[in-house]
């Protein structure tokens, strides 16, 4: 993929993205503006899959109501939490971080990806995803990344509906590109003509069809198991991740301030961190992804825990996986032997200094 493509495949902000060849930070009001523009189906049918984000994300709560009013227990919580970090952040990163946006690894059949694909609760479509996330990758805090930290923390948690649409105008052979950006997927994408009419390579009525069918077969699955108690925990404490997610960029890239700690994170090409909480409940090493973005692992040390890369492995010797990209013996090469080895020489230097003296 070139650079031009990625700069023109997202549809640009009201405010745009840069002035004075510089990124530009929009103001409250410009923010608010135009997310209100993005949230309104009357002005354009081509912003229903922005509004569609928060449809779902609502969706659920409900479920927390219910469950916190009539079914409320501290275990169905701790149930319902575990789920939402681990089993939500783990199956997303592992579908739409690893396979879906930087096909770190293949599916040995179809069958395979289909499980994959619903094996959690649905919420976020591919497509507001993966298009973006290149974008993001290859402009990491420059003007163009839909979600730049140096716009703000609303810049960032308002990014789905703000700046990860695709532009509305592209041509015939760009439609095509952006297309074979999630082709592997499983989505069905729209004809041009549809794409023209709707504004994004998914169809309403299929991303509907599917999203309410795996609701319908996960509530179910829930309540044969521990009843409506366990389903509307489930549910209604998905509803943390669901929001969570929106805001993880801002936080891993160090809420625009430089946090990256010497000997844990060693991308330097932009403010991308390791966090501790992020990288032990779904494998989210934020920093190291940066450093590999195509791998399937991102947990390299050994307090790194990776439940990402362990769903994977299972997969594979499950023989769901016929292939995967892991770069930790090139991170370990390349990065963190040359640290140790620079930290042992400084402490032999400066035990020769305290014996000199």
């Amino acid at each position: 993929m070139t650079d031009n493509f990625l700069k023109r495949v997202l549809q640009p902000p009201a405010y745009g993205w840069s002035r004075n060849d510089a990124f530009y930070a929009p103001t409250f009001r410009e923010l608010l503006s135009h997310w209100l523009s993005q949230m309104n189906l009357l002005r354009t049918r081509k912003n229903w899959l922005a509004v569609t984000g928060w449809v779902w994300t609502l969706g659920l709560v409900p479920f927390a109501v219910l469950f916190l009013t009539r079914y409320f227990s501290w275990r169905l919580a701790g149930v319902g939490f575990l789920y939402a970090m681990v089993g939500l952040g783990t199956v997303n990163i592992v579908w739409l971080h690893r396979y879906c946006t930087h096909r770190a690894f293949t599916f040995s059949h179809p069958f395979y990806r289909f499980v994959v694909r619903n094996l959690t609760l649905r919420l976020v479509p591919e497509e507001t995803y993966v298009v973006s996330h290149h974008v993001h990758h290859a402009f990491p805090e420059q003007a163009g990344d839909p979600y730049n930290v140096h716009g703000g923390r609303l810049y960032c948690l308002f990014a789905a509906e703000l700046h990860q649409g695709i532009a509305r105008d592209l041509s015939p052979a760009d439609y095509a590109r952006t297309v074979g950006l999630v082709s592997h997927t499983g989505v069905v994408a729209n004809s041009y003509a549809q794409y023209q009419r709707w504004g994004s390579i998914c169809h309403p009525a299929l991303t509907y069809l599917h999203l309410g069918l795996n609701w319908a077969f996960w509530y179910g699955a829930f309540f044969l198991i521990g009843g409506h108690g366990l389903a509307c925990a489930i549910f209604g404490m998905s509803s943390i991740w669901a929001i969570g997610i929106r805001d993880f960029n801002y936080d891993a890239h160090g809420a625009g301030k430089d946090r990256r700690r010497v000997g844990v994170d060693f991308n330097r090409k932009d403010l991308s961190i390791n966090q501790l909480f992020a990288g032990t409940v779904s494998g989210e090493w934020h920093n190291n992804h940066h450093l590999f973005p195509t791998g399937a692992r991102s947990g390299f040390l050994w307090w790194q825990l990776d439940t990402a890369w362990w769903l994977i492995q299972l997969l594979r010797l499950l023989g769901g996986i016929s292939s995967y990209r892991d770069f930790k013996e090139r991170f370990l090469e390349l990065h963190y032997r040359p640290y140790r080895a620079q930290v042992a020489a400084l402490a032999l230097a400066s035990e020769e200094r305290r014996g000199e003296s």
